[in-house]
């Protein structure tokens, strides 16, 4: 078993953490302030090749495994969690395309997606569908060589930004077994979104519902074959929560060097708070975890790299691991710069807040609970 990073991911590595302090540490607390997405700056991580990180070489991707991928996820959180998610979901939606859509189907929007000249959403979650993804109502019915696309989605990252949505929709029957996914773009006619939700946090990306009023999708744009929607779904999930995992760890990461910063310099009863023991107990527990959870992490994004029969519960594990063990240290790095970390100076403040969502998100951590218990009692 590989205990350290190869010279390779640690020159991955480097490369993500010198585009961040580059390009979106200096920017994130005004991208926060104003909700204004950095487009920009998504595209300039693209030609880093951080725009298609998991897509195949053949397809014009990086090639690159899920290690790699939370590398990169992770320095790109330390400057700004919620610009490395909006990207991680990008990669997913592209992977997906490169995965298990047909030649064509890759040759027609994979180039413009690794290039981020186009963005692209994933489209699950329905207002009445979040953790019971396999009841979503969205229905698209075949008409010759369209299928005419009917429903809601909700929560969409990048709505009414983005070109591309990869939907799951609804082709059969009830259940799991009847859902397709089909690449839609946001100019066909009958798509249209939402209003911008007002967010906690991850305001530095468009969030909203985007609705599908049948809205004539070409055949040619099936990802997989009809059916086989929620499988991709799942896959896509896998490395989706490794991505969302490491961006905690980045926003987290950032929190605990910000918090022994300050408690270096700022002093209480004539010494600096760092000389306190219960803050020093503080500290070390907030490394301790950290460190726990990254090599969780990791070892779990190994395994969904190689496919290995327990990608999937490991993957579960480090999302919920990871997400609650980061949140806790985004918390003892806030009470441990006291009224300061409350405010928006401070950059304590905005991670705290970035990080929230990630338990919610990719699925609930009580729905990773479910899948790690499930998986154990099939033993």
């Amino acid at each position: 078993m590989q205990f350290d990073l190869t010279d390779e991911q640690r020159a991955i590595q480097d490369t993500a953490r010198r585009f961040t302090a580059e390009a979106i540490t200096p920017h994130a607390a005004l991208w926060d302030e104003k909700c204004t997405f950095p487009r920009a700056t998504v595209k300039a991580a693209a030609d880093l090749g951080f725009g298609a990180i998991c897509v195949s070489e053949a397809a014009g991707g990086a090639g690159l495994g899920r290690l790699e991928a939370a590398l990169i996820m992770e320095a790109m959180a330390y400057g700004c969690p919620s610009t490395s998610a909006f990207i991680s979901i990008h990669n997913m939606a592209g992977w997906m395309i490169d995965r298990f859509g047909s030649a064509a189907l890759k040759a027609k929007y994979l180039p413009s997606l690794v290039t981020c000249d186009q963005l692209a959403s994933y489209c699950l979650t329905e207002p009445d569908s979040g953790s019971d993804a396999s009841a979503l109502k969205t229905r698209a019915v075949r008409e010759g060589d369209f299928y005419v696309v009917t429903g809601s989605k909700a929560f969409i990252s990048g709505a009414g930004e983005n070109e591309i949505y990869v939907a799951m929709v609804r082709t059969g029957g009830e259940g799991p077994k009847g859902i397709s996914c089909l690449v839609i773009e946001k100019d066909m006619k009958g798509v249209t979104f939402g209003s911008q939700e007002r967010k906690l946090g991850w305001h530095s990306q468009p969030t909203a519902q985007v609705h599908f009023d049948r809205v004539r999708v070409p055949v040619e744009n099936l990802v997989g074959e009809e059916g086989q929607g929620f499988r991709i779904a799942m896959q896509g999930l896998d490395g989706g929560r490794i991505n969302i995992a490491a961006c905690s760890l980045g926003g987290a990461q950032r929190c605990l060097d910000e918090a022994v910063a300050y408690t270096r310099t700022r002093r209480q009863f004539d010494q600096p708070i760092a000389e306190f023991q219960a803050t020093q107990f503080t500290l070390a527990d907030m490394e301790t975890n950290l460190q726990a959870a990254r090599a969780l992490l990791y070892f779990a994004a190994d395994k969904v790299t190689s496919g290995s029969p327990d990608a999937t519960r490991f993957s579960a594990m480090a999302k919920r691991f990871v997400t609650d063990t980061c949140m806790q240290v985004a918390d003892r790095a806030l009470q441990l710069h006291g009224g300061y970390g409350y405010l928006k100076d401070f950059p304590i403040e905005r991670i705290y807040r970035d990080l929230r969502v990630h338990s919610i998100l990719e699925g609930t951590n009580e729905i990773m609970r479910v899948i790690i218990a499930r998986e154990l009692l099939r033993q």
